[in-house]
This record gives C-alpha cells, sequence and structure tokens, in this order.
C-alpha cells in the first residue's frame, strides 16, 4: 500500500476534481483515438518542432541555455543543444524551445485560452525515462490536449487573474501519471499539488509585455515533472484544493468542476495552427489586412488611417484594452502581442513571420510610424458588463465560434477600403492541411537544420504510431 494510500482522510480522494482529472488520465487509451485525431495530433506536433528549431538560434533562449548549463549539465535524457540532463531540466528546455517563438497551437474558451502544445515538452522528456512509443506519446498528448481544452471551458481562471498555466499545470500533471503509472490515488495527489503550487498572476501578459510571457510554462513543466516523481514515491499532496475550504473555490470564489466522459477527445479538432507569427487573437485582422494590400496595391506611404474592429477579447488583450496599451513597440514580446504593429507590418511586409519580430525589423521608422496610426475598438463601444457586450455586440457573441474582425484602410485621397474575415486560416473551420503545416516547419527550419534531418523529422511524425519514441527523439538531438 502506497504512503498516499495510508496517510488520505477517507472520502476525500473519491469525490475531489483531481481524482476526476487523473481517472480520465488512467483510462485513456490509443485506440480511443480515430484516425482524424491521430492525424492532427501529429500536424501540432510537427508545428512545435518548428517553433523549436527556430527558437534553438534566438537570444532569449541562449540566455535559458546558459542558465541551464550551470544548473544541471548531466542527466538521464538527451535534448537540443544541451547534450544530457535531467528529466526535470529537459522538460524545461523542450517547453522553452516549444513555446518562446509564440508560433504554437491554441484552444480558445470563451473567457480563456491557452496553449496545449505546452504540455509536449513534459511529454518528450518523460518519454525517455519510461521508453515510450510513438503511441504512447500520441496518446499522452491526447490526454493533455483533451484535459487542458476542458479546464479552459469549466475552470475560465483567467477571469480571475490567474494565467492559464494553472491549468497546464493539473494537464501536464495528469499526463505525466500516466506516463510514469503512478495510481488513480497518487495521480490525484500529484494534480492537487501542482493545481495548489502553479497559480501564477496573469500580468506577466500585460502591457508592456516582456520575455517572461513566453518562459513561465517552462518552470510549471519543470515544477510538474518533480511534483509527479515525488508522488510516485507517496507523497501526498492537497488532493481536494479546489474544493478546500481554504483552497481554489474559496480563493476566487469560482465553483470549479470537471466533467470528462472515458474517451471523449471532442475538444481537440477546436485546437487551432497559426499562420501568423502574433498573438493568436489577431490572426483574423491579420488575414484582412493582408487581402487588402494584395487587392488594392496598397502603398504604406498613402494610408492615412487604420481600424480595426474586433471582438472585446481581442480588444482587451493586443487592442490597448483591459491588458493596457500597445502602441510602445520595441521588442519581440512587445510586438507580437500589439494589433497596431503587427496590422503595420503585414501592410508593409506582407507578412507576419519571425523576420517581422526581430528587433531591428520592429524599430525601423516606417512600421513605428504606420502603427500610430492604427487604432483598436470593438462594434460595441460604450461602457457596459461583460454579458452585456457578449449578448449584444455581434462580434463578441459569436467568439469563440468565429474571430470577426473588420480592417477598415482610409488614404490620404479620402477613399475607404474595408475587409472582414470570420477566421483564418489554421482556424478549427479552415485547419492547416499536413502540406501547410510542412510548409511552415520547413521554413521555420530554413537555415538550421538540412533538408535531410527535415525530411527524417517529417517522415517519423508522419508515421509516430509506428515508430518508437526514441526514433523522434534521437533525430531532436541533432537540431
Amino acid at each position: 500500500m502506497s504512503t498516499a494510500t495510508q496517510t488520505v482522510m477517507p472520502g476525500t480522494v473519491a469525490t475531489a476534481l483531481t481524482t476526476s482529472m487523473a481517472r480520465f488520465a488512467n483510462l485513456s487509451a490509443f485506440d480511443q483515438l480515430d484516425t482524424e485525431i491521430t492525424d492532427q495530433l501529429k500536424r501540432h506536433l510537427l508545428d512545435t518542432v518548428g517553433s523549436m528549431i527556430y527558437a534553438s538560434r534566438q537570444d532569449t533562449i541562449q540566455k535559458c541555455l546558459r542558465t541551464l548549463k550551470m544548473l544541471q549539465q548531466n542527466g538521464d535524457c538527451v535534448v537540443p543543444l544541451l547534450g544530457a540532463t535531467g528529466v526535470d531540466r529537459a522538460a524545461q528546455w523542450y517547453t522553452q524551445l516549444i513555446r518562446y517563438p509564440d508560433f504554437m497551437d491554441n484552444y480558445l474558451g470563451k473567457d480563456a485560452t491557452c496553449h496545449p502544445s505546452d504540455n509536449i515538452g513534459s511529454i518528450l522528456a518523460a518519454s525517455q525515462l519510461v521508453n515510450a512509443s510513438g503511441r504512447d506519446i500520441l496518446t499522452a498528448m491526447a490526454i493533455a490536449y483533451q484535459l487542458q481544452c476542458k479546464l479552459v471551458d469549466e475552470i475560465p481562471v483567467m477571469m480571475k487573474g490567474i494565467d492559464h498555466t494553472m491549468l497546464l499545470a493539473c494537464s501536464v500533471s495528469a499526463t505525466l501519471c500516466r506516463l510514469f503509472s503512478l495510481t488513480e490515488e497518487q495521480a490525484a495527489h500529484a494534480i492537487g499539488t501542482a493545481a495548489c503550487s502553479f497559480n501564477p498572476a496573469v500580468g506577466s501578459r500585460q502591457s508592456y509585455t516582456y520575455e517572461w510571457k513566453g518562459l513561465a510554462s517552462s518552470l510549471v513543466a519543470s515544477g510538474c515533472m518533480q511534483i509527479v516523481l515525488l508522488a510516485k514515491e507517496g507523497i501526498t499532496g492537497p488532493v481536494s484544493y479546489f474544493e478546500g475550504s481554504v483552497g481554489f473555490e474559496h480563493l476566487t470564489g469560482m465553483k470549479p468542476h470537471f466533467r470528462q466522459e472515458q474517451g471523449d477527445f471532442s475538444l481537440i479538432p477546436r485546437c487551432i495552427l497559426k499562420s501568423y507569427n502574433a498573438e493568436v487573437h489577431t490572426q483574423s485582422a491579420i488575414e484582412a489586412a493582408l487581402m487588402l494590400r494584395e487587392q488594392h496595391n496598397l502603398v504604406p506611404g498613402e494610408i492615412k488611417e487604420v481600424k480595426v474592429t474586433t471582438f472585446e477579447t481581442a480588444y482587451d488583450i493586443v487592442g490597448g484594452g483591459h491588458y493596457g496599451d500597445r502602441h510602445v513597440v520595441q521588442t519581440k514580446e512587445q510586438a507580437d502581442h500589439s494589433m497596431a504593429y503587427v496590422i503595420a507590418v503585414a501592410l508593409i511586409d506582407g507578412a507576419v513571420w519571425p523576420d517581422q519580430l526581430l528587433k531591428e525589423r520592429i524599430r525601423r521608422p516606417d512600421v513605428q510610424e504606420l502603427l500610430r496610426k492604427v487604432s483598436t475598438h470593438t462594434n460595441f463601444p460604450l461602457k457596459a458588463p461583460r454579458k452585456v457586450v457578449d449578448y449584444l455586440d455581434p462580434y463578441t457573441s459569436v467568439y469563440p465560434d468565429k474571430m470577426p474582425a473588420k480592417v477598415t484602410i482610409t488614404l490620404n485621397s479620402g477613399e475607404e477600403l474595408e475587409q472582414k474575415c470570420e477566421d483564418f486560416k489554421g482556424f478549427f473551420t479552415r485547419p492547416l492541411s499536413w502540406d501547410d503545416v510542412i510548409k511552415k516547419f520547413s521554413h521555420l527550419a530554413e537555415g538550421i537544420i538540412d533538408q535531410q534531418l527535415q525530411s527524417k523529422i517529417i517522415r517519423v511524425i508522419h508515421n509516430l504510431e509506428n515508430e518508437s519514441g526514441e526514433s523522434l527523439i534521437t533525430l531532436l538531438a541533432n537540431i
């Protein structure tokens, strides 16, 4: 009998939300995934690896690399650039590489969002210790994706000023518990400990945004890896954290719940990939701006004003609303979270890729001048309670089933041009195909790894259910 079973108070484990999460993870299996789900997971994995490869050359990631070398130089895991390291540091490092470019996937709930690929770094690290198969990796991804997305819908912590990486702590812990074969009870203790330990503030994403925005999830990955391994040894934790008298419910006033049927992976098809290297809520507006640029052969110097009309979440996060002004843009982190910048650079360059987020590009006078002509608004400008806006604003009421944005450009001549988009290529209504993801992957990997290694990575991921996890890990270690 485990230490966890010996010391827990009767009745608390069976009724806890953490137990429901653990049970879903433990009862999930590869044969519950249909072909459409596995194909989508593989596209998301290839997309994620593309970001990982691109990140390996970035200055911020080099700072992280130097720090990790000081902390731990040897271990059982083999990772890109760092070589051998411990499993918790491997989880941290993979996640830093994946997350920093901010070109990864998203899931959109009505009141919160998340990046399901934040789970992948921990899965890749753990897979080395348990000798996971490709099927094991895909199953772990499915568990983590579905669980995190479900939590975003049912416990939207961002409304209470808590960053969505708190929910990542639950999903990554649950899937690690499955990979390391913890019992349901041990897993409940691990999930409770992780949820209690990681309650980061959403303020890390407010204006003006700094490097930590792209690194916060990596410490969650490292910490959860340690927590899960401790729980496997029988270390107990706040299994009833969500329901406890001084726990999450008491802290936030929310009524947390988690209802998830065995074998239900229905939220994965609603996960989306980005076509543009910018915050997810800018994607439709960028597509509309690019359409206007192409249709009218726009000359930036002839633009007098650009007005973006969008839904309230986009306005709040990137348009100058609740998260602060977005017109002072000097760094990558400020640029990719500024509607004004990404629209301006799209109109000038005809693209929003990593090159558009380099410091030397951001600070050039042309884009700095044009971004000051860009303003972002909702279609319901009067101050009103969120529930009223949700009902009355036609842009906000349809989110997240749609991501409407209208770009209106007024030229110096007085002519007015307008384009509205309801979604974008990469949204779940228009998902990226395998060819689209390969093109994005190749663009990100160009000049960093050769064509032969690119082809091997694509081939292994495309056939992952028939490959060993080691085959993928070995290829990634060659980056």
